[in-house]
């Protein structure tokens, strides 16, 4: 059973009784999505790009545990902010529906306009490539992970699983190496983990 729950910092998560965690953190779901995946990730490859003279207007981020997809859309609203575009993929065996998706509120974080056009286009998203806006494109790949196979090598990776105590298969080695085999020389892979 899937209930909705509020975490510390007022932003709301789903609690998965089955597997007996949250889909975020207790302590803030828009807080640990910020700072572990868009400024730790995406904002950090970015800068380092910049930094290094090679500033690059087009980013390539795979999701392990699209969830709830607060992570795309604040990595959507801050690429459209910055004018970058965004190609994401997210891999999720078992996709949330889209009414217990707007129940989140993730409204109030993002642009009203990327709120609207994610919700409208969500069950689209699902196994096929979805232009979101003019910056961002979302692919929601509905399978396990190690049934994933890609051509395409990504930038910065979020590996958002469930913690180990409740999903030791997702933190296998077998699991980390099929992932980061998708990463590009020089990419990101960030993650957390969390009881609680």
């Amino acid at each position: 059973m899937l209930q909705l729950i509020q975490t510390a910092d007022g932003s709301n998560t789903i609690y998965n009784s089955e597997i007996g965690e949250n889909y975020h953190s207790k302590h803030g779901a828009l807080q640990e999505s910020r700072h572990v995946f868009l400024q730790s990730g995406l904002q950090h490859f970015l800068s380092v790009k910049e930094a290094s003279g090679n500033p690059t207007q087009k980013i390539k981020v795979l999701e392990v545990g699209l969830g709830t997809g607060l992570n795309f859309l604040l990595s959507a609203d801050y690429c459209t902010q910055q004018q970058v575009k965004l190609d994401y993929v997210g891999i999720e065996a078992f996709p949330l529906n889209t009414d217990l998706i707007k129940q989140t509120d993730y409204n109030q974080f993002v642009d009203q306009n990327l709120w609207e056009s994610f919700q409208g286009m969500y069950p689209s998203t699902i196994n096929h490539k979805v232009k979101i806006n003019a910056f961002c494109e979302l692919e929601l790949v509905h399978r396990e992970l190690l049934n994933f196979e890609s051509p395409q090598f990504f930038d910065v990776i979020y590996f958002d699983a469930f913690a180990a105590v409740h999903q030791p298969e997702m933190w296998s080695e077998e699991a980390i190496a099929h992932t980061v085999s998708f990463l590009k020389t020089g990419g990101i892979f960030v993650t957390y983990a969390i009881t609680g």
